[in-house]
């Protein structure tokens, strides 16, 4: 589908659920990273030449030694993180919230396609949004927010870090604790711009009252001088706009010597409060350097989109990069078919058994071709989740929001092969407060005819009310222990406006 341009203002340059964005450059060549929670393999890693268009090159995390389970639970697995280049070699610092033990983990790798190495980890650090940062002396600056373990010692903490060991080199310490005036201060970037140090910070949660503020010192360890313009960016109290919960910002200098930034946001839609699906997207602003301070033009950028739409026979070597699966592992959910596709099975690790991709539209249809059995289903997470099932010669449609499971429709099935649809669509509304984001349609095709069991009201699978940090994903599964599955399509089937 063609697409006309758009405004970096509102649309994502990463669409779908790829949040807490944090990016670097070398050269010519802009590297872009996310945060991934429980979904493993884990830290999906895009590059770019123009900021604009990017491409997947690979996960950061996609060893369990790297990313270990842990609990396991939805929201929970790997937050917020920082990507830099130093010296030749790229660094990823993050967080795994569902291992207790491994405070923040560190890799590195010469090509940021992979292999990246084994984890080094930082047990003292106990808390979440790690960056890293090389001192004038070329000592690595951990930056982070929560407590130093065994101490007293919490809020924004910095500290010098061997990485040899993943000890600190004397004691960590405080720096900038934000403004004071906005909640959860968080998602620290430590920048060294002319002849200061600049903290760059997220505050106000990750909600509406998201927002980006900055402060500049002359050392990384303050003290800090906060802006007078703070919060150098945020749409709070701006519910006209259609982006809202703007923040956790990462500034990166380009090729041709201006800066920019990326950020994440949500596009809600429906009646208020409104509600967001995706997730937290990742969308790009210049920035202009003024009077010593960093200022945001979020209308810089007019680009044209990417085609979202994918076609996987699962003929490849390798599953593509775009197929996870939460608290489990691809490997262990599907293998190929001698006799073609995916031979799926249900892994018994108390996971939900799936292979996801993310969603990345706002309107979509979507395929999956089975045989013998299968399952397909559009999910937040396993107590929000609307789907299909294909077993014992029928197809039938299941709903689960919070406690309360459900079965919706049933057809019968002639024969051992069917292809199963989900679609989201434009909310036809019964009233005005019945308004939300879309509607779901769950259908079964055959011979050219599509049967319609269910149609569902999406603002069940928001975020609103779903809670947590993720967005839509499409997952399939098995259904029994003969379930393949042989095809699935998907496309956007609405222009972006």
């Amino acid at each position: 589908m063609n697409q006309p341009a758009v405004s970096g203002a509102e649309h994502p340059v990463v669409p779908g659920f790829h949040p807490d964005p944090t990016i670097c450059r070398v050269g010519e060549d802009y590297y872009l990273a996310h945060s991934s929670f429980e979904y493993f393999p884990g830290a999906p890693i895009f590059h770019s030449r123009d900021l604009l268009h990017w491409k997947q090159i690979g996960n950061i995390l996609d060893r369990r030694g790297q990313f270990l389970r842990g609990d396991g639970r939805p929201s929970g697995g790997i937050y917020g993180s920082t990507l830099r280049h130093h010296e030749g070699r790229f660094y990823f610092v993050t967080t795994n919230v569902g291992d207790a033990d491994s405070g923040q983990t560190i890799v590195t790798a010469e090509d940021p396609a992979g292999p990246w190495s084994d984890p080094i980890f930082i047990p003292q650090a106990v808390g979440i949004d790690p960056d890293i940062c090389w001192d004038d002396e070329g000592e690595l600056l951990l930056t982070w927010t929560g407590r130093v373990a065994g101490t007293d010692l919490h809020g924004m903490l910095q500290g010098r870090v061997d990485l040899k060991t993943g000890e600190f080199i004397g004691d960590p310490y405080r720096v900038w604790q934000g403004t004071g005036g906005l909640d959860f201060p968080e998602a620290p970037h430590l920048y060294k711009h002319g002849d200061h140090w600049y903290l760059l910070l997220a505050e106000g949660g990750t909600e509406r009252g998201h927002a980006v503020t900055v402060a500049r010192a002359d050392r990384p360890e303050g003290p800090y001088e906060s802006c007078p313009a703070n919060p150098v960016f945020s749409h709070r109290s701006r519910p006209g706009l259609p982006v809202q919960n703007t923040g956790h910002a990462d500034l990166v200098q380009t090729a041709s010597g201006e800066w920019a930034a990326v950020y994440l946001a949500v596009r809600p839609a429906g009646f208020t409060p409104s509600y967001h699906v995706l997730g937290r997207e990742t969308f790009l602003a210049g920035v202009d350097w003024v009077d010593g301070w960093p200022v945001f033009d979020e209308h810089r950028y007019e680009f044209t989109p990417e085609d979202t739409a994918f076609e996987d026979d699962f003929t490849a070597d390798a599953l593509h990069l775009r197929w996870v699966s939460p608290a489990s592992e691809p490997d262990a959910i599907a293998a190929a078919d001698p006799e073609g596709g995916l031979r799926l099975r249900a892994p018994g690790d108390g996971s939900p058994g799936l292979l996801c991709t993310r969603v990345e539209d706002l309107r979509w249809v979507a395929e999956a071709e089975f045989t013998g059995s299968g399952r397909f289903e559009v999910r937040i997470d396993d107590r929000h989740r609307y789907g299909l099932v294909f077993e014992d010669g029928a197809v039938r449609a299941e709903a689960r929001i919070g406690g309360v499971s459900a079965e919706l429709g049933a057809a019968p099935v002639s024969g051992d092969a069917v292809v199963l649809r989900i679609a989201a669509v434009d909310c036809e509304p019964e009233t005005l407060t019945a308004l939300g984001p879309d509607d779901i349609v769950l259908a079964l095709v055959s011979g050219g005819d599509v049967t319609e069991l269910a149609r569902l009201d999406g603002r069940y699978l928001s975020t609103e009310v779903a809670a947590g940090f993720t967005g839509r994903v499409l997952g399939v599964g098995a259904a029994g222990d003969a379930s393949r599955l042989r095809r699935f399509a998907y496309t956007s089937t609405k222009p972006v406006e």
